[in-house]
């Protein structure tokens, strides 16, 4: 029997993924340095990046350097997802009078996720520890005692019990203590769904000039992550504000405005958990009966296992006609009452990340080193495809008909017709050489 890792063979690119794109940490190193520590403080309740002002002055106030007239300063941000940690090494640099710039980001990640380690929390130091030297390779070694460190959890230990999820964090303070870096009280921590999408949020309208320009538009943000998926957009009709359900709508102060947003995370809807639910398991439980997860979204001749949230399933394929039509009924089921549908999301230019990058350059939707630009119905006429061809010959993952149907369902659901464009960069943050 085959056995198929959490990630079910899906090409993994270079693209960086959010926790936002970077989490929201340009702004927390560009904006809080350079503006009035009243105005630091709103976005440390936002990006929930470290305990207050105070602490962000000392951050910055030395060692100071100067390269061409221009302040160099570093900061470190590790993501800690649901499949995987990735580490994110920023260098900014501030020519004099004007706002900071990302000149510069090293990015690295491993597997499996954090959460991975909850029954064995010691083991979670030793890929720490690996991401802290990638750090300490690209930062000056006079920097390091000016240069912030921050983790910032996502769906993966959102999901675990409260008590493993504080001792796992509990472990990497302990390990980002006697690192050489700065780390303040709160450098560690569970982010919730919904700041996890303001902060993508912030990232990509800042590095597309939205927040820079008073008065132009604002982008959506798209992130679908392992265990939770998000959608932020800044609203411009009144009925969207209105209609919208308690929980969706979020206030940020920054740049001296106001911004209310359009900005809901679903837990349970990231990919890998909705894997789970299309098979028909639980999370954390494994499969009860003899026969394990059967499913029409899988190939009928596959017979393998799957490890998802550190719980092994037996899953197989069932022998039908019309696959995609029943993969598709199936994620409908799953899908069904569980996410608002706004109808302005369909005018608003968005950006998507992460497996939605993923997916799209496995299937050559998009370049997998450049990025690109497609529509929402490329994902159902590969996804029509796939499914359609599973008799003849199955795709390199088991998981393709699965996860193609669901992610076109998934857009359709937040209400994007099928020939909304979505743009796909590779990385935001990565403008360095």
């Amino acid at each position: 029997m085959r056995k198929i890792p959490n990630h079910g063979t899906l090409r993994m690119t270079k693209v960086a993924y959010p926790l936002g794109l970077c989490v929201g940490l340009f702004i927390y190193v560009a904006y809080i340095k350079w503006h009035r520590a009243s105005a630091a403080q709103a976005f440390f309740t936002i990006a929930g990046a470290a305990s207050g002002a105070r602490w962000t002055q000392q951050a910055f106030s030395a060692p100071g350097s100067a390269t061409r007239n221009h302040e160099v300063f570093y900061g470190i941000m590790f993501d800690a997802g649901s499949t995987g940690t990735r580490i994110h090494v920023f260098q900014f640099a501030r020519p004099p009078g004007e706002t900071p710039t990302l000149t510069h980001e090293t990015f690295k990640a491993l597997k499996p996720g954090l959460s991975a380690y909850a029954d064995d929390v010691e083991k979670s130091a030793q890929g720490i520890q690996e991401l802290l030297n990638v750090a300490k390779q690209h930062i000056p070694y006079d920097f390091w005692k000016a240069t912030p460190l921050v983790l910032k959890a996502t769906a993966g230990l959102r999901l675990l019990p409260g008590e493993k999820a504080q001792k796992l964090l509990q472990k990497v303070k302990e390990v980002f203590k006697a690192s050489p870096f700065l780390v303040g009280d709160d450098c560690v921590s569970i982010m919730n769904g919904t700041d996890e999408g303001v902060s993508a949020w912030i990232t990509v309208n800042f590095l597309t000039g939205s927040l820079k320009t008073p008065g132009s538009s604002s982008v959506g943000m798209l992130d679908l992550g392992g265990g939770s998926t998000q959608i932020t957009f800044l609203p411009r009709v009144e009925g969207t504000l209105q209609a919208s359900p308690p929980g969706h709508l979020t206030a940020l102060q920054m740049f001296n405005r106001t911004y209310k947003l359009y900005s809901y995370s679903y837990l349970g809807l990231g990919l890998m958990s909705a894997r789970l639910a299309i098979l028909g398991g639980v999370e954390g439980k494994p499969a009860d009966d003899d026969k394990g997860l059967v499913s029409p979204c899988l190939s009928p001749r596959f017979r393998g296992e799957w490890e998802h949230a550190e719980v092994t399933y037996r899953i197989s394929g069932q022998k039908a006609v019309g696959l995609y039509e029943l993969c598709a009924s199936r994620v409908s089921e799953v899908l069904r009452n569980k996410v608002h549908r706004t109808e302005e999301a369909q005018h608003v230019d968005f950006y998507a990340f992460s497996y939605y990058y993923d997916l799209a350059a496995s299937f050559g939707l998009i370049d997998a080193e450049k990025g690109g630009s497609l529509v929402v119905g490329d994902f159902e006429i590969a996804a029509k495809y796939v499914c359609r061809t599973l008799e003849i010959q199955p795709p390199s993952s088991p998981f393709a008909c699965m996860d193609l149907t669901y992610i076109s369902l998934l857009l359709q659901e937040f209400g994007f017709p099928r020939d909304k464009v979505l743009k796909m960069p590779p990385s935001l943050c990565n403008s360095g050489p």
